[in-house]
């Protein structure tokens, strides 16, 4: 199991705001958060992706640039201690003008640097928001050609691959960021993904796919799977969902956790659908219905399959988008390295008639519901 070593939990910004400077307040929240470590160790849970402490949406919720710069350097040294390889560092936030703010954390990132190195984290730059009177406005690295050129800079004046990016989700639905130009923009420098929903007004952070309004999500999470899809995404997805789970009744939660780890599942599935396809060198499809066409829109010339087939006998012997229909019965002459890609919502049914036929090819699950595009055409009667 997979945790994140989030290190702002023992540095609420109120509390900061009130003891921040007290020095014995500070050294139990960090050996408060040093124990957290040591838990997880304990329990033998991988911890590839950590936070450094972080503040609110406001110059007034952050420490000065060198009290942050000690939280940071202390968070390096808990990430590497605890065998994290990936530190989220937030750029600080003062009251200064966007260009003053980003040639400050600029310096403030390449002071890390040393002890990113000697502890082995690379360090991540997140998306921000910024308040306004209480308005969400976006905030620094939420424009695509800053957020690249901050972090190629940095890695260029390392010599070295040292920094990278984090995309926040919940920082962008309320501030209106265009995610899939970020995501194409950002490419292998994306090495993390904080999953959330939002209200589209504010920060808040639930469930993905829970945040709806007027029978439709709130986050676009059709094209910001398309995007992760297209750069081909291997980092880390961070679920965050504070705000769902405190509203839950405590006897409710374990099957939120459940829900959780379904739909987490179920992103990294969508995201790696083309992963799949690439992986086996022969394929056949099984289904000849909108799941199939669509399949052959997509993919059919990148990947193309030997034939596909059905259980609707009618479609034997057919045609869909030029790729001949056959009786399932032809699977058990496959070739070994041959993968059957299961084109139909009924995905475990048809899985478990396979192996009652004796059929011992690997099966994978195609989904068509976060095609780049989709089949235009009419389906004839009878499929």
């Amino acid at each position: 199991m997979q945790v994140l070593l989030d290190l702002a939990l023992p540095f609420p910004v109120k509390e900061v705001c009130r003891k921040g400077h007290a020095r014995d307040w500070v050294e139990r929240r960090w050996q408060a958060a040093q124990n957290l470590g040591a838990q997880f160790r304990k329990a033998d849970l991988q911890v590839p992706v950590g936070y450094a402490p972080h503040f609110g949406y406001a110059a007034s919720d952050w420490p000065e640039l060198p009290v942050y710069r000690s939280f940071a350097e202390r968070s390096i040294r808990l990430a590497g201690e605890a065998g994290c390889g990936q530190l989220v560092v937030r750029p600080w936030l003062g009251d200064l003008s966007r260009q003053e703010l980003w040639t400050k954390n600029q310096a403030f990132y390449l002071s890390l640097l040393d002890a990113a190195r000697a502890c082995g984290v690379e360090i991540l730059l997140e998306n921000q928001a910024r308040s306004i009177h209480g308005h969400l406005v976006r905030g620094l690295l939420s424009e695509v050609q800053e957020a690249v050129s901050l972090v190629d800079a940095l890695n260029e004046a390392a010599g070295e691959k040292r920094f990278g990016f984090c995309l926040h989700m919940g920082a962008s639905g309320p501030c209106g960021m265009n995610v899939q130009d970020l995501v194409r923009a950002l490419g292998g420098r994306l090495q993390a993904v904080l999953l959330c929903d939002s209200d589209g007004t504010g920060e808040r952070q639930l469930l993905p796919f829970t945040g709806a309004s007027r029978l439709a999500c709130e986050t676009d999470w059709l094209n910001v799977i398309r995007s992760l899809r297209e750069i081909a995404f291997d980092g880390a997805l961070i679920l965050s969902m504070p705000d769902t789970a405190a509203a839950f009744p405590q006897l409710l939660r374990p099957q939120l956790l459940r829900l959780s780890r379904s739909v987490m599942e179920y992103i990294r599935w969508q995201i790696d659908m083309e992963k799949t396809l690439a992986r086996y060198p022969r394929r056949v499809l099984f289904g000849a219905g909108r799941m199939c066409r669509n399949y052959m829109s997509c993919y059919g010339e990148k990947y193309p399959p030997l034939f596909t087939c059905d259980n609707n006998s009618a479609m034997w012997g057919k045609e869909v988008c030029g790729l001949a229909v056959r009786n399932p019965e032809d699977l058990r002459s496959l070739p070994e390295d041959c993968t059957i890609l299961i084109c139909n919502m009924y995905y475990r049914e048809i899985e478990a008639q396979l192996r009652e036929m004796g059929v011992k090819n690997p099966v994978a699950y195609f989904n068509d519901e976060c095609l780049p595009h989709f089949f235009a055409g009419k389906l004839p009667e009878g499929v």
